[in-house]
């Protein structure tokens, strides 16, 4: 079992919690999870007290290396013309630095709570949602961007979610895409358990399936970044998608642990660009 400075008795009460709260998501209707999404987050907190991210407090210094991180992954793709939209910001940490870059910044969530801030930037502007559809205007945004959001969504909301962004972006515009790779999963607390995701990653998905996802609702071309340090490179996902073949062949032990091993596991982890 992976290290945690919880007990066993803990870990497995957050996993049957999950579990049944995921269970809940996938067997509801398009209807039902335009609330949902929300309520299903706010009952796990409370449920599980000892929830990382409930009891997980990042330094200020932690949370800027983490906000500096994202910043060089996209920052070649952003500049003071760029409208920018993040899907998914959580506490819009992210998205408000991203203020100091871009002409403005819009922030599409299901919560609100952000807006108890009085002090936001000018060009900054929370939008709510209802976990799936995007409300912007058609053509609008030149840059789109989530971070470990994809596989949080039932697997019918994301090709709608993925068409909503390919739709708001302008001819030409990016959607920048970062999630776990399935090969190195399962990432959610049914890791300590399962062999694919049952607990709130309602779906983890590969290069190649992204790839074709992307396609599908009419992205022209992908890359994969691959930031090695400081170095970072757009490549096409086709040598990534042979190097998952391969491993996709392995017994599941195997598969996850070479997927896991650092090298490989930086190289696969999904950092996806669909360009329309």
């Amino acid at each position: 079992m992976k290290k945690s400075n919880r007990t066993y008795e803990q870990i497995r009460e957050h996993y049957e919690v999950e579990k049944e709260l995921a269970n809940r998501l996938r067997n509801s209707s398009s209807e039902e999870r335009k609330v949902l999404y929300s309520s299903i987050y706010n009952e796990l907190f409370l449920r599980i007290p000892h929830h990382p991210q409930v009891t997980r407090k990042k330094s200020k210094e932690e949370a800027e290396k983490y906000i500096a991180s994202q910043i060089r992954d996209i920052a070649s793709l952003v500049n003071s013309k760029t409208v920018f939209l993040e899907v998914g910001p959580g506490d819009c940490a992210f998205a408000i630095e991203m203020t100091k870059s871009a002409k403005m910044v819009y922030a599409v969530d299901v919560s609100e709570e952000i807006t108890r801030n009085p002090n936001l930037p000018k060009n900054f502007k929370l939008i709510l949602s209802n976990g799936s559809n995007i409300p912007l205007p058609p053509n609008s945004v030149n840059v789109a961007y989530s971070n470990q959001l994809m596989e949080h969504l039932h697997t019918e909301d994301a090709e709608y979610q993925l068409t909503e962004i390919y739709n708001v972006l302008e001819d030409g515009g990016i959607y920048f895409c970062i999630t776990p790779n399935r090969l190195y999963g399962p990432s959610d607390i049914s890791e300590y358990f399962d062999e694919t995701a049952t607990g709130l990653h309602m779906k983890e998905y590969t290069i190649k399936e992204l790839d074709h996802l992307f396609r599908q609702v009419g992205f022209r071309k992908t890359k994969v970044v691959l930031r090695v340090k400081r170095i970072r490179f757009t490549l096409p996902a086709y040598p990534f998608i042979v190097m998952e073949n391969i491993i996709d062949l392995l017994p599941h032990r195997q598969k996850k642990a070479i997927a896991q091993f650092k090298p490989i596991s930086i190289i696969l982890g999904i950092k996806i660009i669909g360009i329309k």
